[in-house]
């Protein structure tokens, strides 16, 4: 009996149908000399501590750091168990047994798990590499598949990632729960998910201590054009009020125009992760239901595989598209109707280069699975539904469609001396942008009116009148006053973008080469990791914003070491995976570094640089807060940064736990009636802000500053 193992039960139908194996039976396919079976993901995960040793269900330090001598083996679920039982058994009696799972790290582990538990791991077994389902890809890899003594390395890579994931996140878990939990609250800290939280409580940080600054900017209106003074903004209005003053009822001058054409290809294919910020960008869908809705496409055999991080599409595929964008014609003829020459077989010469353009056809560039596509097959869709069908259909038809040429001129004037600048685009050949759905800031900006004038003030698309150098006129300058704005808060756009670039914030160029492309989690996971922090109370979402909570806020503050909070920890450990991947990094030599991590942790009591470590950040510089023998105050003291947080403050004594409570909760930079001088203020629970510095000695001479801060110090006292 030949028996091939592929990963999920749609690739196994595709396998079945090229091996004609097409007798179905309970959990495999069978026919042709063939039996194709198939996992359902994980079916089979590391046993948790306490099915190691059941004084384990109690969480205490004394029985930490836990590492098993060996791991062992559990079934993922009791729904998945008698698939399981049925693919272990079909192992064991295989004649020849074939890994079809998928072709990466985390394909390998699925198989290598089952192997392990179904008392075979040694059971000699060939691997079919695929990372396309077409019949001519199946054909090729079945015909190239290797011994799988040729990917022990990848095996070593995947059990150690995986085991290094549970010692890390089961230890340090136990360990700040017991520590800080106080018996009722679990702190849960793992290797992506905690630094993806760091991410966002020090975004809302930065916004919440965020001191905006007013600004004045000089504009003008020319022949119904907008020109911007060339200078910088003015941080002060009487420089600004001088040159508008220095222009009022002077003419206006083109003095020279530049032109230049800009040609822009069509944007790469969808992955996972571009089609869940475009779809929460366009149709505030989130990451989980994005993919959800993916996922169902694919099971209804409109889409294919949607977890993926290829953006590309293998070159065996040519022809396989060729058909696809034919049978689409059922979708959207229009669309289409650019593409005929290219679909109809055209020679070579008349196709044009886009037929086989590398930002579409690239073997090197796909992984696992190949970019998001349509199958060819069309079905009448709603909702959400169609909103994801239609935008990976018109990706994929945008591909292969021209590049978007546009004329850019750039015109500078001056009015008595005073430079100007504008700029202006005008679309000569719209290619594949005249399919690009119109996105939701340029639906708000017709909603404003035709002139879109608002604080923004981007004028870069606006279509300029027809300029002569040297022509002048009247224009109607103006003084715009605005603000500074904060950094603004993550939604899962943005939070997304985030997680994928991680890597570029290291320092370490070795580390950072590691994480080239993989960043935190991976497409299938970051949506699963953003709703784990919702779900546990660490973040909440704010209409399309993701904030952090308080619960978020305090595991970040009593999380002491840096490496658990930043993608610094993942960038090492892909680096060290990637060299065991290539057998130069010893899998023994690797856990053994996780272990002695682990143990220094927990015998330094989780503060491993020093025992003020983990109070939080100094609200002015954001340096480390310390304790002194009288208060808190910031480590940069001897280089002049003030604050300082008396440890005894209205006959209350600050325990640590507070003070680090109320450095990552409520204390900011505020801006007082007694001087308006930025000062350190506590906001509480019901928004009060309480003044947690002493009055200045100006200030105490001010008999209407005490009067005013009367009032503040008694609301405080009941805060």
């Amino acid at each position: 009996m030949r028996v091939v193992v592929a990963e999920k039960p749609s690739v196994a139908r595709d396998l079945a149908r090229v091996l004609g194996a097409t007798r179905r039976a309970d959990g495999f396919l069978e026919g042709n000399g063939w039996t194709v079976t198939w996992a359902i993901g994980h079916l089979v995960q590391l046993k948790t501590p306490d099915e190691y040793d059941p004084a384990l269900k109690r969480w205490s330090m004394d029985r930490l750091p836990f590492v098993p001598a060996k791991f062992e083996l559990r079934p993922s679920s009791d729904s998945t168990r008698q698939q399981l039982e049925i693919v272990a058994r079909l192992c064991r009696e295989a004649e020849e047994l074939v890994c079809a799972t998928d072709a990466g790290r985390e394909g390998e582990l699925i198989f290598r798990y089952i192997l392990d538990w179904a008392g075979c791991a040694e059971r000699p077994h060939t691997r079919l590499w695929l990372s396309s389902l077409t019949e001519q890809a199946i054909t090729q890899a079945f015909a190239a598949k290797k011994p799988g003594s040729a990917y022990e390395d990848l095996h070593a890579a995947a059990r150690s990632r995986s085991e290094a994931d549970w010692v890390v996140g089961l230890n340090a878990t136990r360990a700040y729960t017991v520590r800080y939990g106080g018996g009722s609250v679990l702190w849960s800290v793992g290797r992506v998910q905690t630094p993806v939280l760091a991410m966002i409580a020090q975004r809302d940080d930065e916004i919440r201590v965020f001191d905006p600054r007013p600004f004045w900017e000089l504009r003008t209106k020319y022949r119904g054009a907008r020109f911007r003074f060339a200078g910088e903004r003015f941080r002060e209005p009487t420089p600004a009020q001088e040159l508008l003053a220095k222009v009022i009822d002077q003419p206006f001058v083109i003095e020279k125009l530049e032109r230049r054409t800009e040609s822009l290809p069509p944007p790469l294919l969808y992955d996972l992760t571009t089609l869940q910020r475009d779809m929460n960008l366009r149709h505030g869908l989130s990451a989980q239901r994005t993919l959800e809705v993916a996922q169902e496409l694919y099971e209804k055999k409109l889409l294919t595989y949607p977890r993926t991080d290829s953006r590309h599409l293998s070159l065996d595929m040519v022809d396989p598209v060729r058909t696809t964008l034919a049978a689409l014609r059922a979708w959207d003829a229009g669309k289409l109707a650019v593409l005929q020459q290219w679909i109809s077989g055209a020679a070579e010469g008349e196709r044009g280069p886009k037929a086989k353009s590398k930002r579409v056809f690239d073997d090197a560039k796909v992984s696992d699975h190949h970019a998001i596509v349509p199958t060819g097959r069309v079905e009448a869709l709603a909702g959400e539904l169609q909103q994801v069908f239609d935008a990976v259909a018109t990706r994929f038809v945008q591909a292969f469609l021209g590049d978007r040429v546009q004329d850019v001129t750039t015109a500078h004037a001056q009015s008595n001396g005073v430079p100007f600048r504008a700029r202006g685009v005008v679309v000569t050949d719209a290619g594949w942008s005249a399919l690009e759905p119109e996105s939701p800031k340029k639906k708000r900006g017709k909603q404003k009116g035709a002139e879109g004038d608002d604080d923004e003030g981007d004028d870069d698309a606006q279509r300029l009148p027809v300029l002569v150098e040297g022509e002048s006129g009247p224009h109607q300058p103006e003084l715009h006053e605005g603000q500074t704005k904060p950094p603004r808060p993550f939604t899962e756009n943005t939070l997304l973008a985030a997680m994928e670039t991680a890597g570029r914030a290291i320092d370490d160029e070795q580390l950072r080469e590691a994480m080239r492309g993989r960043g935190l989690g991976t497409p299938a996971t970051r949506a699963s990791i953003v709703e784990t922090l919702l779900g546990r109370g660490y973040i909440r979402r704010d209409k399309k914003a993701l904030r952090c909570t308080d619960l978020g806020r305090y595991l970040i503050a009593i999380i002491a070491d840096p490496m658990l909070k930043s993608a610094e920890l993942t960038g090492e450990w892909e680096w060290k995976l990637g060299e065991m991947e290539r057998g130069r990094c010893a899998r023994a030599t690797f856990l053994q570094e996780i272990r002695d991590r682990i143990d220094a942790l927990i015998a330094s009591g989780l503060s491993p640089r020093n025992e003020h470590a983990g109070l939080g950040t100094c609200p002015r510089c954001r340096a480390e807060v310390v304790e002194g023998r009288e208060a808190y105050g910031c480590s940069r003291w001897r280089e002049d940064c003030a604050f300082r947080l008396p440890k005894t403050w209205r006959a209350v004594t600050f325990t640590k736990e507070q003070v680090r409570e109320l450095l990552f909760r409520g204390l900011v930079l505020r801006p007082l009636p007694i001087d308006g001088v930025p000062r350190i203020v506590c906001r509480t629970a019901s928004g009060e802000l309480i003044d947690l510095e002493p009055p200045r000695r100006d200030a105490q001479r001010s008999g209407p500053a005490k009067r005013e801060r009367a009032p503040r110090r008694a609301r405080g006292q009941g805060a």
